[in-house]
């Protein structure tokens, strides 16, 4: 199969690199100087060194023609630039199968991407979400990954994934496309309270009920949205979860530790070098918890670090004195 992967970050090369294994894979980035380093090099030295291009991996700065080539498109790029890229499609007629692994909201709407591809694709357009516990370079290594890809055209879900699907990267199908994002979205905020929690020594039992209570939250939001509650205990959910809000490869906790710190947060952006979607998709969970009526503590207080100068410490004074109620509220 022919599959063109939209973006060439960390994870899309990382994906591209997994996929290759058994597909023909074009590697689309906008900037060209960069496809010709990387195409010379047959590595992406940028985003993800160390980890060499198989023969049937494609580098590409021609749009036109990796969709024209594609039997299945794949967009890696974040949330911010995906309602641009959809328009591009458009313009094109496409009518390939859709994928996108970006996870968080359209900050200007609070939009989720499957709501960004019915505005610019229409909503009977074949597509699907995928998303999971993942780190780029592990998928690049070929360790054990399990993912969900999950659309609302139950056939499409079961048909795709098994071909994506690889010995090394696990490929579940569900119809859950709300309960899915979510999860990839809200985990990245839910490691930013994390990384605050562990950097400002609190310790592991602490971590822990951070990690419990916003998987709770998480949930909340999603059956208000029209997800389904057991989503949110599987990889989607809970093993993204985990996995975002323990791991010193994660962004997210990376910017909550340095936040614990003293830094600000324009210089940790700054300095990363790489987009940590927890810092924008808060916003659009918060605009959405207000507009439902969902109670989101743990969301309102990142949201409160990072854009209304509230202090971690502070921050954590807030949520041990909220009012005790029953565990399941």
């Amino acid at each position: 199969m022919n599959i063109t992967i939209l973006g060439a970050g960390a994870w899309g090369t990382a994906l591209g690199i997994s996929l290759a294994a058994a597909h023909n894979v074009t590697l689309w980035a906008r900037d060209a100087e960069a496809v010709a380093v990387m195409s010379a090099a047959r590595e992406n030295r940028h985003y993800l060194p160390g980890f060499g291009f198989p023969a049937a991996l494609a580098v590409s700065a021609d749009f036109n023609q990796s969709i024209a080539s594609a039997e299945v498109v794949i967009i890696m790029t974040p949330v911010a630039a995906m309602r641009a890229l959809l328009h591009r499609l458009r313009e094109l007629g496409c009518n390939k199968p859709l994928v996108w692994a970006c996870k968080g909201f359209e900050v200007e709407t609070a939009c989720l991407p499957h709501q960004l591809v019915s505005e610019e694709l229409g909503a009977d357009y074949p597509s699907a979400t995928l998303s999971g516990p993942s780190f780029a370079q592990e998928v690049a290594a070929g360790l054990p990954t399990a993912l969900t890809l999950a659309s609302a055209d139950e056939q499409l879900a079961r048909t795709l994934a098994p071909q994506l699907h690889a010995h090394h990267l696990r490929i579940y199908s569900s119809t859950d496309v709300i309960g899915v994002e979510l999860g990839g979205a809200l985990k990245n905020v839910m490691a930013i309270a994390a990384g605050l929690s562990d950097g400002l020594h609190l310790g592991y039992n602490a971590r822990a009920a951070l990690i419990t209570r916003g998987l709770a939250e998480m949930s909340r939001l999603g059956v208000a949205m029209g997800g389904r509650a057991e989503t949110f205990l599987g990889l989607a959910g809970a093993g993204d979860l985990i996995l975002t809000c323990t791991a010193d490869m994660s962004r997210n906790r990376t910017v909550g530790l340095r936040l614990a710190a003293g830094e600000q947060i324009d210089a940790i952006l700054t300095s990363l070098g790489h987009v940590a979607e927890g810092v924008y998709a808060v916003q659009g969970a918060r605009k959405l918890a207000h507009k439902l009526g969902v109670a989101m503590p743990v969301v309102e207080v990142v949201h409160d670090i990072l854009y209304g100068g509230l202090s971690p410490k502070d921050a954590v004074e807030r949520l041990l004195n909220r009012e005790p109620k029953a565990e399941a509220a």
